[in-house]
């Protein structure tokens, strides 16, 4: 597709988009493919699935372990991943990195390490507090945490244009509140939340602040180090198939002094010093917490895909999601009958645009689309709670990201209205 100019966009657009070879599929009927569903899972250039190849045709062998060539090759490329993931995000210590299967490991290793972590455990009386728009891994380990220490779950709720209400946040953030846990961009109204505001409030009364980046790693441009040491969250979480690479590869970030303080999450090979039958003792970061063989093809794509993103800039991806957005924000509201979730100005959101057509169900528009050639998502997106809180069941969500043109764009809003004509809507 041949994208009109729209200042903003990644300079040579056509040329990246070669980068992803999924991008030239043509579908049934003869469609070419037009991918908004970027929030879902990302896809993936031809650097990934050429370093993943080649590690499993080449080096493969288990990491740590074996004491020949291959093994020692397998170990450095996995720990070569582990400083770029660092680089990525701007971690201070390389070892502040710890590999998961996903975001939603992660985010659980931070949940129930809280269940007995010494001075940072959470007990009868304490108070955890998330918001109303989380993903649902973001809401169910809380759940899950306070339901078996006793401690109470508290949330921040939301605005009518699709905000975080802070009104009440020295009435939700006080002396009892334990953890803080939210997401930096919503996957379902694109917010981008304040999270460095959040994290000052929580650290005054000594919370724990865990951030969910999963939306925010593709396209805000992150620095941990940079930040202000009361405006850093302590924990933070992301995957690696939203970033351009593999499934079955998550990051937990978390600053040295926090992951000293909690205990294994998994017990098993590599995560220990020593293993008596009276006792055991453990390795220091990020070993502690990976126990087990890790995922390690999916974290060398990782580490290619971060390499990947670092040769466009964050910067670039950042502006070109914004301008898309706009774009988006735009063509959708030429739409008779349709409701957008959460804030209309890119500015103030990321990629992802979740919207109602009035007269039709998401499931249906999801299909028409598809016939067309366009792949977006239909369905709560595991985030009941905020369709709740706008009094919807689901809704329909485009994604972008760096390889989308607003040709792909003007697919979309022909597809919408060709939708209402097809349900008769007018």
């Amino acid at each position: 597709m041949t994208a009109p100019s729209l200042p903003g966009l990644l300079p040579e657009l056509e040329v990246v988009r070669k980068d992803f070879p999924i991008l030239e599929r043509v579908l049934a009927g003869g469609v070419p493919l037009v991918y908004l569903d970027s929030a879902n899972t990302s896809q993936k250039p031809q650097v990934v699935i050429d370093a993943m190849v080649d590690h499993l045709e080449r080096h493969n062998a288990n990491i740590a372990r074996a004491m020949h060539q291959l093994g020692a090759e397998s170990t450095v490329a996995f720990e070569e991943s582990r400083d770029k993931v660092a680089a990525f995000i701007g971690a201070p210590d390389r070892d502040e990195v710890i590999f998961t299967k996903n975001a939603s490991e992660a985010l659980n290793l931070a949940a129930n390490t809280l269940v007995w972590a010494g001075e940072r455990q959470v007990r009868p009386g304490d108070e955890v507090v998330i918001t109303e728009m989380e993903h649902h891994s973001n809401i169910v380990p809380w759940q899950l945490l306070t339901q078996r220490t006793g401690a109470t779950l508290r949330w921040f709720g939301l605005t009518d244009d699709g905000h975080l209400d802070l009104s009440n946040i020295d009435d939700l953030i006080t002396e009892r509140t334990k953890v803080v846990s939210l997401t930096w961009v919503s996957n379902m109204l694109g917010t981008i939340n304040p999270i460095a505001e959040i994290a000052r409030r929580a650290h005054q009364v000594g919370a724990l602040v865990v951030v969910d980046a999963s939306q925010a790693a593709p396209q805000l441009p992150i620095d941990l180090a940079a930040m202000p040491a009361e405006e850093r969250p302590d924990l933070m979480a992301f995957t690696g198939h939203k970033v351009v690479g593999p499934t079955g590869i998550g990051v937990l970030w978390g600053s040295r002094a926090v992951l000293d303080q909690l205990p294994p999450f998994l017990g098993g090979g590599e995560m220990i010093e020593t293993v008596r039958m009276e006792g055991s003792t453990y390795a220091p970061i990020p070993h502690k917490f990976e126990a087990g063989t890790p995922p390690i093809v999916e974290a060398i794509g990782l580490g290619a895909a971060v390499d990947y993103l670092g040769h466009l800039g964050m910067d670039a991806v950042h502006a070109h999601e914004q301008a898309i957005t706009a774009y988006a924000l735009e063509g959708l509201a030429s739409v008779p009958g349709m409701t957008i979730l959460g804030p209309t100005d890119a500015a103030q959101r990321g990629g992802a645009i979740a919207f109602e057509l009035e007269g039709v169900h998401p499931h249906d528009i999801a299909q028409v689309l598809d016939s067309r050639g366009v792949a977006v998502r239909a369905g709560h997106h595991c985030a009941k709670p905020a369709h709740a809180r706008y009094g919807v069941q689901s809704s329909t969500r485009m994604s972008s990201y760096l390889y989308t043109t607003p040709a792909e764009i003007d697919a979309l809003v022909d597809g919408l209205e060709y939708t209402r004509s097809y349900f008769k809507l007018g």
